[in-house]
């Protein structure tokens, strides 16, 4: 009987897990296609209209899972969905450090110029975490994966990630 039960307990643990890879591939064919298709729409539309697009929260760059965000290839954003009112229209992000120091936009930067387009990890706080009342010190980070990718004949570069 107790046989049945850790054999029953290792098989649950085998589906939770292979669904969790699942859903990780799914989010991660999106951001891919969301900013494959984002480069389109600037090679089609602009840069203007991109920057107008991107930078709607209820736009077509936003999804359930994800969203694109548009920089240049000196790091600065040009466009982001969640952008605060507040901020300025370009933000010079190329010092921007994660939680544990490392310089995640420089990371952005080297796989757009080097290989046109590819993966980055980093930690940030995620988007219910930065809604709360207190201090950048105090706020937990999670792993944030990036895809970050150069659009073609442009020193640009559009990025979707999601949390893990």
């Amino acid at each position: 009987m107790r046989k049945v039960a850790v054999i029953a307990l290792v098989v649950m643990a085998g589906v939770v897990l292979g669904a969790s890879v699942m859903a990780q591939s799914a989010v991660k064919d999106e951001c891919v296609a969301l900013c494959k298709d984002a480069a389109k729409f600037i090679n089609e539309n602009g840069v203007d209209a991109a920057i107008a697009e991107i930078g709607n929260k209820e736009g077509k760059f936003v999804t359930k899972n994800t969203y694109v965000f548009l920089m240049d290839l000196e790091g600065n954003r040009l466009a982001h969905p969640y952008a605060r009112p507040e901020d300025p229209k370009i933000m010079k992000l190329f010092d921007q450090k994660d939680t544990t120091g490392k310089l995640f936009v420089q990371e952005y930067i080297k796989v757009a110029k080097t290989n046109g387009e590819g993966w980055t990890e980093y930690m940030w706080p995620t988007p219910e975490e930065l809604k709360k009342p207190i201090p950048k010190s105090e706020r937990k980070s999670s792993k944030k994966i990036s895809y970050v990718y150069r659009i073609p004949g442009k020193d640009l570069m559009v990025i979707a990630g999601f949390f893990e």
